[in-house]
């Protein structure tokens, strides 16, 4: 069964995902790049392919998300499977993202989007205006077909905006499957955000926890934004994408830091608080 590990782009999903592989997929509890490889990204290009969906087709894909998710399912039995996505939970076409029989929960990653936007703009080399207008953008979408954001994917996901990316995968909250992760207790409060994550995973599966300290200390250590910077400086990172002169863009560039909220042009700033007021008030971001 699936557990999702959804958010919207440049949210922390992939220290999240660094936490889980370091804890859960190695021995010592260290940080190995190759085993986020291990979580996948949905929808995923390859995937589609093999199960014979024409994947220039975005509304075949839409169509076949449950096909693709109960063939993830199929390869494992029962046991949890962790799969990565930046998609909205909004039915597309009157086709739901996903349903009970291939869903377990999932954990949800916020980030303050005054430092999403910053962030995506450098990722996606835009200009924080664009970047702004991307966030707020209902039917917003990344991938191949229909934009380069992203676009090592090569497969059309429909993000939405921050704020209904965010709202709709709520839904979990009604069958008690959902917790929600704000980045910035992930990195202010690593220890104690992870474990809250580990119990609600082994909650969803029945099973007890039990904690390896030293595991988790090794976890905690090596998947620092400073570890990751400095790993990302000497031997590159393959999340990282290639900007129009070839050269990579640096992943881990900004973080976090304390008082982020004038990070932005005034004008930006303003429309994303009104825009977002809501959600930001309920986050704790205003």
């Amino acid at each position: 069964m699936i557990i999702w590990l959804a958010s919207y782009p440049k949210s922390g999903n992939t220290f999240l995902r660094s936490l889980l592989t370091s804890y859960l997929l190695t021995e010592d509890g260290k940080f190995d790049e190759k085993k986020l490889k291990e979580i996948n990204q949905f929808p995923n290009l390859s995937l589609f392919k093999n199960i014979g969906i024409d994947t220039s087709d975005d509304l075949e894909i839409v169509k076949n998300y449950i096909k693709a998710q109960e063939k993830i399912n199929s390869l494992d039995g029962n046991k949890i499977r962790f799969v990565k996505t930046h998609s909205s939970l909004n039915d597309i076409n009157g086709y739901k993202f996903t349903d009970l029989k291939n869903t377990l929960g999932v954990i949800y990653v916020v980030r303050d989007p005054r430092s999403v936007v910053r962030s995506y703009a450098n990722h996606n080399q835009l200009s924080l205006k664009d970047a702004t207008e991307r966030l707020l953008e209902f039917g917003a979408t990344i991938g191949g077909i229909k934009g380069s954001d992203f676009g090592s994917n090569q497969i059309v996901t429909h993000m939405g905006s921050w704020s209904s990316n965010y709202n709709t995968w709520k839904e979990f909250k009604k069958i008690n499957s959902y917790l929600l992760v704000k980045y910035e207790d992930l990195v202010i409060d690593t220890k104690n955000t992870f474990l809250q994550v580990l119990n609600f995973i082994y909650k969803l599966g029945n099973s007890k926890l039990e904690i390896n300290n030293s595991k988790l200390k090794n976890t905690i250590e090596t998947t620092t934004f400073e570890s990751m910077q400095k790993l990302e400086k000497q031997k590159g990172f393959t999340e990282s994408v290639i900007d129009d002169n070839g050269k990579n863009i640096k992943f881990f560039k900004y973080g976090y830091k304390k008082n982020e909220k004038n990070i932005l042009p005034q004008e930006l700033q303003r429309k994303i608080e009104t825009e977002l007021k809501v959600e930001m008030n309920e986050l704790g971001y205003l």
